[in-house]
């Protein structure tokens, strides 16, 4: 079955990622980005290397994201961030073809000790099964 495995963050988590500390967010140290790189490289090496990842990707800080919503005109509303209000966003994510909820609930636990500076926020790795067909409801 394949699963959508994602893990949240917030613009004040990109900006400390760029040395940029406030109170949501410590900033990273040059050392810690790397650490945290080869974290994510090795997840990465190892799924790929037991067939088990199909896709995966970090994704842009919030602060370039964009809500497209119909109007009641039928037109489209479009409003650029960043999004004072909105707290965690999608971050990045994994798509992977596993044997069982349990197989990618090990490989989910594994994200989540991934490394940061001291004071970062934990986000809790989001699990999602991913439907093959209108008969999965």
């Amino acid at each position: 079955m394949k699963y959508l495995v994602m893990v949240q963050g917030t613009q004040a988590d990109y900006e400390g990622m760029r040395g940029k500390a406030s109170a949501g967010a410590p900033a990273w140290s040059e050392q810690e980005l790397q650490a945290m790189y080869a974290f994510m490289g090795a997840i990465n090496n190892d799924l790929s290397e037991s067939g088990e990842l199909v896709d995966a990707n970090g994704l842009a800080e919030p602060a370039q994201t964009r809500f497209v919503s119909a109007g009641a005109d039928g037109k489209p509303v479009i409003t650029d961030g960043p999004y004072g209000e909105t707290k965690e966003l999608l971050a990045g994510y994994w798509v992977l073809e596993c044997e069982s909820l349990d197989r990618v609930t090990e490989i989910a636990a594994r994200v989540a000790q991934c490394p940061g500076p001291e004071g970062v926020v934990d986000y809790p790795v989001v699990i999602r099964p991913i439907m093959d067909g209108a008969g999965d409801i």
